[in-house]
């Protein structure tokens, strides 16, 4: 049997300790929970032991989840592929973190600027050039920046990977990348844009990430167990 969910997320924040040990000076690491397909007891329970921040990947889910609690004292991230027309069901979040596109800053333009809200957001980078996966090219990475300031309610915060699957020193060289790739491009200073978040590493690599200069892990099985299956509804 698996241990409590207190239990879990204890663990996990004492591997983040201890990688924040062995990194020695650095930014603070905050603990993305990732609560995707995970029920509302489960957010609850994880709140009660000390959580703050969680994680969705679906919009819908995520507009459900806020409407369900209302009051939440934690903090909601967006970490999935986002859909220019359900950016609205975003806009509120801590953090938007898969901003990769020109066409769907707009549309959180839009939609911010409709609730008269200040959205803050990452841009994902798909470091290892795979086709398959979202991201926007390092090369066109500049260009994206420039585009926030003209944006009125949209300001950039940090950079986002997913990293391909792999051991967890596989996926070192990528989070070294996203960060020397932050630190290129935080000179000159850019409008409404700011490079010091860094959203990277999960349940099995979330470690070597902070060793590698992470400022936020999203970490999902690690504390929540396995992931419940789709609703065939």
């Amino acid at each position: 049997m698996s241990a409590p969910l207190d239990q879990r997320l204890a663990a996990v924040r004492q591997a983040i300790a201890r990688a924040v040990a062995r990194r020695g000076d650095g930014p603070p690491v905050r603990l993305v929970g990732v609560s995707k397909r995970h029920p509302s007891s489960a957010i609850e329970a994880a709140a009660a032991a000390g959580l703050e921040d969680f994680g969705e990947n679906y919009a819908q889910e995520l507009r459900d989840k806020r409407a369900h609690h209302p009051q939440a004292p934690w903090r909601w991230h967006f970490i999935g592929a986002l859909q220019r027309n359900k950016a609205k069901h975003v806009v509120g979040c801590a953090l938007v973190h898969s901003v990769d596109r020109p066409a769907l800053l707009q549309a959180l333009q839009h939609a911010a600027a409709a609730r008269d809200h200040v959205q803050s957001v990452l841009v994902q980078v798909d470091v290892a050039g795979e086709e398959q996966k979202a991201g926007i090219a390092p090369g066109a990475l500049p260009d994206l920046l420039e585009a926030f300031a003209a944006l009125s309610h949209v300001r950039c915060r940090g950079l986002m990977l997913i990293p391909p699957q792999g051991t967890p020193e596989q996926t070192r060289p990528h989070f070294r990348a996203l960060r020397r790739l932050a630190e290129a491009h935080r000179h000159p200073p850019r409008p409404h844009v700011e490079l010091d978040e860094l959203s990277m590493g999960m349940s099995a690599d979330f470690e070597v990430a902070i060793e590698e200069g992470a400022t936020l892990v999203r970490v999902g099985t690690a504390i929540f167990g396995p992931r419940p299956a789709a609703s065939s509804a």
